[in-house]
């Protein structure tokens, strides 16, 4: 690994990747609170459920891949490439398990354990992954 203070900075590409990361959680964290406003699962379920699950998803991924890269690239010794594929990896994890929960609660089998037992999951593959 290289040191941090010999480490290149972002080039263009990731620049053009972060830029792309960015408007992706804007667009999705704004389409989650219209498909959260608008939508009524009660008048129509077949559109707004999907929808909601969907728009939560990628709200969830973009938004905790950004803050992950820029946690991973502050606190570790990875280049930026390694640091921005942890950082997907972990943002579609826990959007997966954000998803699977709700989905949980919504069929009425969710209590505390099961999501304690869904996020740690997530987090032990994570960790095998790292190591």
């Amino acid at each position: 690994d290289i040191p941090k203070n010999q480490r290149l900075p972002c080039s263009h590409t990731m620049t053009s990747i972060f830029l792309r990361l960015g408007t992706t959680a804007l667009l999705s964290i704004s389409s989650f609170i219209v498909v959260l406003f608008r939508l009524s699962p009660l008048s129509s379920p077949t559109l707004a459920l999907p929808l909601f699950f969907i728009t939560l998803f990628f709200a969830i991924t973009s938004t905790v891949s950004l803050a992950s890269y820029f946690s991973w690239s502050h606190w570790s010794e990875f280049d930026a490439g390694k640091c921005l594929s942890i950082a997907l990896r972990e943002g579609i994890f826990l959007g997966i398990a954000t998803c699977v929960l709700i989905i949980l609660h919504i069929l009425g089998v969710l209590s505390w354990w099961i999501g304690i037992l869904l996020y740690l999951t997530f987090t032990f593959i994570e960790l095998a992954l790292l190591s």
